[in-house]
């Protein structure tokens, strides 16, 4: 059995055994079990071979993937396995991952990423963008957009301002740790995109907020 061979078995059995075991998973925030969109999309045997032949050619992974063809689901398979990587790494943390099409958002919640009124990211959170930063790094083929949510309280101005600060204290941080500045877009929202009512505490907790969506690039 030649080296290449070994490497090509070892790197094939490596990627099919994290499809596996991504196909069904706990969510971490409701305790559910689900099944997972590569189940779904009948996408292991496509996923397997285009990272595979991404490795040994040097191609970006999810074009690879579409390039195998035996089922013609590269783009959402290639999100899937991103997911899987991204739920294992984020489980307990506080952030939520949640999948929309092709697209993934990270919900990092205000109280855990920033002190009340700073930007500055909280070192305790740091190795919780470190976590995800490795994960978007490997996965070339996305690109990032960092949006920063208030509540209402306070004024339009202060909100939008602190809302830009932290979205790009976000952004910078990830770029910090190798992730292409290029991919990643940071934006201040203020209170105009509210995910709960800013009539109670607990509405108002949950609007400040930061999103990470991690969308597939056009091809």
């Amino acid at each position: 059995m030649t080296e290449g061979f070994k490497h090509k078995r070892a790197v094939t059995l490596m990627a099919a055994g994290l499809l596996l075991a991504s196909c069904t998973t706990i969510n971490p925030y409701t305790g559910e079990q689900q099944v997972s969109r590569a189940a779904q999309y009948g996408a292991i045997g496509s996923v397997v071979c285009g990272l595979v032949g991404a490795i040994e050619n040097g191609q970006h992974a999810r074009n690879a993937a579409a390039g195998c063809g035996a089922i013609g689901a590269g783009v959402g398979a290639y999100m899937d396995v991103q997911e899987a990587e991204l739920r294992q790494q984020l489980q307990g943390t506080g952030v939520q991952v949640q999948r929309n099409g092709d697209r993934l958002d990270l919900i990092m919640p205000g109280n855990i990423t920033f002190n009340t009124n700073e930007y500055s990211l909280r070192p305790q959170f740091q190795p919780v963008l470190d976590s995800v930063a490795t994960v978007l790094y490997k996965y070339k083929d996305t690109r990032l957009q960092v949006n920063g949510h208030t509540d209402s309280t306070g004024s339009a101005d202060y909100n939008y301002n602190l809302s830009n600060r932290r979205a790009t204290s976000v952004a910078n941080y990830l770029a910090g740790q190798g992730v292409d500045q290029s991919r990643i877009i940071s934006q201040g929202m203020g209170p105009d995109q509210p995910i709960a009512s800013n009539a109670t505490e607990s509405g108002r907790a949950q609007n400040r907020r930061v999103e990470l969506q991690v969308i597939a690039a056009p091809q």
